[in-house]
């Protein structure tokens, strides 16, 4: 493992813990003295994690890889919950068409940049010659991403009654991780495979 690879993952787990702690604290409202653990935990456990996976990725690389996948894809995923919940914050707005479009415009910020992380870091391709045949497999293989996360989002906020006991803003955020877990799988094996394959 090399030392870039500890200090992305420090600083992931640690940006992800804060972004947590921001999206909890607006869900839930009020964060009790625990709820600061995380600063100090994802850290720890992405280091971990990463540290795991690399050495399983001796063996199978594409087991580190998936690991770095991953740890990138959790950030991007928490800016798209940040993006999406500002969204409905600012317009009060978290069901109907306009919940597809905050959806959509959430995802594009986070796929983007998660496009870099992924290149420069995932997948470890630096060079630059032919980049522009390169980013139109990504588009491709986003534009399938993207389908699947808006239509998996929008499919369970707006089609399937959730209860009583769960806010509508509880629910957007349901079929928004629901469908950021699908669409990131997809992903993976589209920029592993079509897009940065070696």
């Amino acid at each position: 493992m090399h030392r870039v690879d500890f200090i992305l993952a420090l600083i992931t787990g640690e940006a992800t813990a804060w972004l947590f702690y921001g999206l909890f604290k607006n869900l839930a409202g009020q964060i009790p003295l625990f709820g600061l653990i995380p600063a100090v935990l994802f850290p720890i456990l992405a280091v971990l994690g990463l540290w795991f996976s690399y050495y399983l990725g001796k063996r199978f690389l594409i087991v580190f890889q998936a690991a770095k996948f991953f740890l990138t894809g959790v950030l991007a995923t928490l800016v798209y919950l940040g993006i999406l919940n500002f969204l409905m914050w600012a317009s009060q707005i978290n069901k109907g068409i306009f919940f597809s479009v905050f959806a959509g415009l959430s995802f594009i910020v986070g796929t983007t940049a998660k496009y870099w992380g992924n290149k420069i870091w995932a997948f470890e391709k630096r060079e630059t010659v032919g980049m522009g045949r390169e980013f139109g497999k990504f588009f491709l293989v986003t534009i399938v991403g993207f389908s699947l996360n808006v239509g998996i989002a929008s499919f369970i906020v707006n089609v399937i009654p959730h209860s009583v006991l769960v806010s509508q803003v509880i629910w957007a955020n349901i079929g928004a991780i629901l469908a950021a877990i699908i669409s990131s799988a997809w992903n993976f094996l589209g920029y592993k495979f079509i897009v940065f394959r070696s």
